[in-house]
């Protein structure tokens, strides 16, 4: 084993002894392919009012745009799947990933120690740490990194940890070992598709971002459009359905970070308690939680619209 194959196997073991569910290694380059496809899905506006996407273009497909001098992204992902979920059965929906605390600050914390045990053998190594908040292609990288593959559904999906997973990644000046990018494991499967009550998965790997329940409730700032109501199917924040049907998630084991616990509470909310939300309840039950995305005039706004 030569020095970079040991130093990347270390990299490794430090990620999940960090917490991680996973990390791989993938070399920097420009994502020509990606870049073409991501200006004609833009073009054609299937990123509905994200207006944002269509900014840092460049970013986005190279990362040395970010890093100068960057060598390899280092990929990780964390599991967020519950061991509970919410009583009520008519109770709103909220998707599982905002159950406990803001991830974004858990996952940077844990990225950049991860950066620091890289320092303390390159003291000189330049880095950054991306999660979900930088225009980065995050699911594209962890793909290339060998953690899975980008499933129909546009998600990235692991064959270990299933697509409940958070992504995040650390760009470098620094060489590594690199892995081989996960194959396609979706087969025949249509269930993502088929499942999707607004039709936002035009075909297999093609999101309409624009048709989307998570997008509605979480990006679109607007009064919601007419012609959704009744297809949320009781969603107010974010959307799960395409993959609760994901047959790689049948067998998803619950996390063991404590900081993505729900509130005391949370789970036990009925309907009428859902309805009766104070903006005091919201601010105590949500503080820490990425449902403040939407403020609570946003989560009224969603609690209306599914009102039957």
């Amino acid at each position: 084993m030569n020095e970079n194959e040991d130093f990347s196997c270390r990299i490794k073991q430090n990620a999940k002894l960090l917490g991680f569910n996973d990390c791989g290694i993938s070399p920097v380059q420009h994502l020509e392919k990606e870049a073409s496809w991501l200006k004609q899905w833009i073009t054609s506006g299937l990123n509905g009012q994200m207006f944002y996407m269509s900014g840092h273009l460049e970013k986005r497909v190279n990362p040395e745009k970010l890093v100068p001098g960057a060598k390899s992204v280092i990929s990780v992902i964390l599991n967020y799947y519950p061991s509970d979920t919410q009583k009520d059965k008519e109770a709103p929906k909220i998707s599982k990933y905002a159950y406990g605390h803001d991830y974004h600050k858990i996952i940077k914390n844990k990225l950049n120690r991860l950066l620091q045990f890289i320092r303390k053998t390159y003291p000189k190594v330049n880095g950054r740490f991306f999660v979900d908040s930088a225009p980065v292609m995050d699911k594209v990288w962890a793909a290339r990194s060998g953690l899975g593959w980008i499933g129909k559904n546009t998600n990235l999906i692991s064959r270990k940890n299933g697509s409940f997973v958070f992504i995040g990644e650390l760009i470098i000046d620094l060489e590594l070992e690199y892995d081989i990018p996960e194959k396609d494991y979706c087969g025949t499967c249509t269930l993502c598709i088929d499942a999707c009550p607004t039709g936002a998965i035009m075909e297999p790997y093609l999101l309409d971002a624009g048709k989307c329940i998570s997008y509605f409730t979480i990006e679109y700032k607007e009064k919601l459009p007419s012609e959704m109501k009744g297809k949320f199917e009781n969603w107010v924040f974010g959307c799960d359905i395409c993959q609760d049907v994901c047959p790689w998630n049948l067998k998803c084991l619950p996390h063991d970070e404590p900081d993505f616990n729900p509130h005391p509470g949370l789970m036990e909310m009925s309907k009428d308690e859902w309805s009766n939300l104070s903006e005091e309840d919201y601010n105590e039950i949500f503080k820490n939680s990425a449902i403040k995305r939407v403020k609570y005039s946003g989560l009224k706004r969603n609690l209306e619209f599914i009102k039957r």
